[in-house]
């Protein structure tokens, strides 16, 4: 399948922003879809995950309670809603998906549990 997130922007600390990926050529309800984000020089962060059915939620330490993913089946497309918007919160933010499978939860807190991936779209959160 193929994924595109949009939604990015500038905005200041405590502000909100929704990011949403489209999934193209495939059916969301049968996918495992994420989110991740990587700021400059480290690795892909966790930030949420929703598997297939919506049977499991979880979230990043650094954004729970702040965050939550969603999702809307007849327009093919997750989101990942931001309230309280801290600088931290700067980085490329990614969506990712993968097809539906007996694995764990854990599988989905990793970036190399998905195989299809976003182009990313960044958010930048001032001071």
């Amino acid at each position: 399948v193929q994924l595109q997130a949009s939604g990015g922007g500038l905005v200041q600390a405590g502000a909100s922003l929704r990011l949403s990926c489209l999934l193209s050529g495939g059916d969301i309800t049968m996918y495992n879809v994420g989110w991740f984000r990587q700021s400059s020089g480290l690795e892909h962060e966790f930030v949420a995950t929703a598997t297939w059915g919506s049977v499991s939620v979880k979230y990043g330490d650094s954004v729970k309670g702040r965050f939550t993913i969603s999702r809307d089946d007849a327009k093919n497309t997750f989101y990942l809603e931001m309230n309280n918007l801290k600088p931290e919160d700067t980085a490329v933010y990614y969506c990712a998906a993968d097809p539906p499978s007996s694995k764990p939860l854990n599988h989905f807190l990793r970036a190399q549990g998905y195989r299809d991936w976003g182009q990313g779209t960044l958010v930048t959160v001032s001071s």
